[in-house]
């Protein structure tokens, strides 16, 4: 989604794209469309080899004095220039021993950055984090806010329901143990709390534990996977967006939430204050009576989700994918 909204800004400098799928509005290298996610850790590998010996011989080959790359991966060692974008170092927030992201961030994601030319970050709290984890200067990054799809998530005027709603994987920093809980003490008990996104196997099965030890199974429903045309009826229907992750590079969740006009309760961690602004309930991710103080206080005060409904929505104005390729381009033109 980050590389295809920047598309229409980046056109002005004249690019040639190394793609899987040809675009007609852009000059084209075929490459191998089998070095994406969606193929899984061989996908990862596979390119991660790709970029080391395949890139380089396409830069020289097409003469190239500049790369661009929507992640932050590229040739080391090599004559390649190269801008990088950078959106979160979780996996060194939140290690997993016998995670290969690990190692991929701890070795491989600080030479990409050292040897860029200039680094782009979705947030102050990503910069920062470069700097703390990697020593990466801060004069060499520019943070540049990403954005949503504004005709996608957007106010629908729907009738509020009675559930609570979060939107993510299910990854322990996600922080769900604690919302669950929090939820759990809520003295009112017509409402539900809906867990939308896909669910892992080494994680979720701890979650549907908790929720019938604490007496809620019946009240959290695990929705799975949403489809993405869902959502924003999903959004507008609930009395609230509850996001209480322990860190985020962005928080995009938070940002479609409040365009929809949704009230929102999330963290006062990282990134998330740099997008929510004023517009949202922020609230410690480890106190759990605070989580819980702020889901009974939307509850029942309707002058509360009535101005945060009108800030959310304002403050959703104030980024736009527009603005965030053409700051992209205009840095990239500074290396061309």
């Amino acid at each position: 989604m980050y590389a295809k909204n920047l598309l229409t800004a980046l056109e002005s400098l004249n690019p040639i794209l190394l793609t899987g799928k040809l675009l007609s509005n852009f000059r084209c290298y075929q490459i191998s469309d089998q070095l994406t996610p969606d193929q899984g850790t061989k996908g990862h590998f596979s390119r991660l080899l790709w970029n080391q010996f395949s890139l380089p011989k396409i830069y020289k080959e097409l003469k190239a004095n500049l790369l661009f790359s929507p992640i932050p991966e590229a040739p080391l060692s090599s004559n390649c220039r190269f801008v990088v974008t950078l959106h979160d170092l979780i996996p060194l927030r939140f290690p997993r021993r016998t995670s290969p992201l690990t190692s991929y961030f701890r070795y491989y994601i600080p030479q990409v950055l050292k040897q860029a030319e200039h680094v782009l970050c979705d947030s102050e709290a990503t910069a920062n984090d470069a700097f703390n984890f990697y020593q990466i200067s801060h004069r060499k990054m520019t943070v540049v806010p990403i954005s949503y799809d504004e005709a996608h998530f957007r106010f629908l005027d729907l009738p509020t329901q009675n559930y609570f709603l979060y939107v993510g994987r299910h990854d322990p920093y996600k922080n769900l143990e604690r919302l669950i809980a929090a939820f759990a003490t809520l003295p009112d008990q017509e409402y539900e709390l809906w867990i939308a996104g896909s669910p892992d196997d080494r994680y979720t099965p701890i979650l549907l534990a908790q929720a019938k030890a604490l007496g809620v199974a019946n009240r959290v429903k695990f929705l799975s996977y949403v489809p993405y045309a869902e959502l924003p009826s999903l959004l507008n229907g609930a009395i609230a967006l509850v996001f209480p992750s322990l860190w985020e590079g962005f928080g995009l969740p938070v940002l479609e939430a409040m365009a929809c006009g949704t009230p929102v309760i999330t963290s006062n961690l990282s990134s998330i204050p740099e997008v929510a602004g004023d517009a949202a309930i922020l609230i410690d991710p480890y106190d759990l009576s605070a989580i819980a103080d702020a889901m009974h206080k939307v509850t029942v005060d309707s002058g509360l989700r009535a101005q945060l409904n009108q800030k959310g929505r304002d403050r959703a104005t104030q980024f736009s994918w527009q603005k965030t390729s053409a700051t992209t381009a205009d840095i990239l033109r500074q290396y061309l």
